[in-house]
């Protein structure tokens, strides 16, 4: 199988739209109107500590669910050249759960949060299948600039229908609709449509080369499942990549944490609704441009290095969040994170396909995947209970330094291409 093809022109940038596609889940539901509508809507029979508990636990259960699923089904589409197909299932799942959650009445938290785990399910494994074929769009020279361009891309695109749904929830009327609550719920089901029809350019697009010799799905799956362990061996005997799935476990538990927990933090604290949807959006377009600047940035300093410095980011945001006092140092803050975000996640996907062999890619990012969901099991977690048993939001959140150090140690020991081990 040609498992790295010479870069494919339209391939690269339908391949990044997807980003645009599904960062309207991760922008409006995710980390927006999720958190919110959960506590004052769906829980509004809950106390502010139990509903960050069941936040938490709501996100960890569909962590957990990613990280048993993605090795087996990596194998399986590295083994069956179903890259593309599971990619459209996990998008029509996770659209599926989105949509459902418009037709949740109010205190049916427990509904609620099925169809979010459902919908986070979906986005996440999707991801992996996602993340693997860029080895088939790109060569490896390129693959920093294609990664940076489709988080760039999801943050414009999740920015732009992020907009649209807090001036929809701020003014219902001039949509035809009657109130704040009608809103969310058509915000809902928007990110589903969007998501589907963003997503097409890169079905369409993106070439999947097929195996040398074709393996009917279910058998694919079955051997998948049989090789989980053989993939775990396998990612061992390479320490370099298996170092950097450690330090990436760890800190990009705290990145995820601090992306899905920010708006409810904010929520305990005080602020108003809008001061935290508003944080968002300067978030996701101060990101737009940062990302792609950190790319380059990253090509002068290296890719290590430039990880590095975005983690230390995030080691002050930390603490800072501690201090919070203002609306307004919440809009700072999260124009801080909007400079680093999109840059970790993007220089972390690039720098890891370079460690890996490009022809076990689905299965390398199967793995990869999983160790990210697998540490989001435990971010959400160290959150939820540190608020249960201290009452205090604030001593909660300083748990996540522990995934950040962790996290920097480890990739210290990394060495990729042409660099020397610290």
């Amino acid at each position: 199988m040609n498992s790295e093809p010479g870069q494919q022109p339209r391939g690269v940038w339908a391949w990044a739209l997807y980003d645009w596609a599904n960062s309207a889940f991760a922008t409006s539901v995710l980390v927006a109107f999720f958190p919110v509508f959960f506590a004052r809507y769906w829980g509004e029979s809950l106390s502010g500590q139990q509903s960050t508990f069941w936040l938490g636990i709501g996100s960890a259960i569909a962590s957990l669910l990613v990280a048993l699923l993605s090795p087996a089904l990596g194998a399986a589409a590295d083994q069956g050249g179903l890259k593309k197909r599971l990619l459209a299932v996990m998008t029509a799942l996770g659209a599926a759960g989105t949509a459902a959650l418009c037709w949740i009445g109010p205190g049916a938290w427990g509904w609620a949060m099925t169809a979010f785990v459902v919908a986070q399910v979906g986005f996440a494994l999707g991801i992996s299948f996602y993340d693997a074929l860029i080895v088939h769009v790109c060569p490896p020279e390129a693959r920093h600039r294609v990664s940076a361009l489709g988080y760039a891309l999801g943050y414009l695109g999740g920015g732009l229908l992020l907009v649209l749904h807090v001036v929809m929830t701020l003014h219902p009327a001039w949509f035809g609709l009657p109130d704040t609550t009608a809103a969310v719920r058509v915000a809902f089901a928007s990110v589903a449509v969007w998501w589907v029809i963003f997503s097409l350019p890169l079905f369409r697009r993106v070439q999947e080369p097929r195996p040398q010799q074709a393996v009917p799905w279910w058998s694919a799956a079955v051997a998948g499942v049989r090789e989980l362990l053989t993939t775990l061996r396998r990612v061992r005997s390479y320490p370099q990549v298996w170092t950097f799935l450690i330090a990436y476990w760890l800190y990009i538990d705290g990145v995820h944490t601090i992306a899905r927990m920010a708006v409810d933090y904010g929520a305990k604290l005080g602020f108003e609704t809008n001061a935290l949807i508003q944080a968002l959006v300067i978030t996701q377009f101060v990101g737009f441009p940062a990302t792609l600047i950190m790319a380059r940035f990253a090509g002068r300093i290296g890719t290590r290095n430039a990880l590095f410095a975005g983690i230390l980011v995030y080691v002050g945001v930390t603490l800072w969040g501690f201090f919070l006092q203002t609306e307004a140092q919440f809009y700072i803050m999260a124009a801080v994170i909007g400079l680093v975000q999109g840059a970790v996640q993007a220089l972390s996907r690039s720098y890891y396909s370079v460690l890996i062999p490009a022809d076990r890619a689905g299965e390398f990012f199967g793995f990869y995947n999983m160790m990210g969901k697998f540490a989001a099991v435990l971010g959400p977690v160290l959150v939820g209970v540190s608020a249960v048993l201290t009452g205090s939001s604030r001593v909660s959140i300083l748990s996540i330094l522990i995934l950040f150090v962790g996290g920097m140690v480890c990739l210290a020991r990394v060495r990729g291409p042409g660099e020397r081990t610290r």
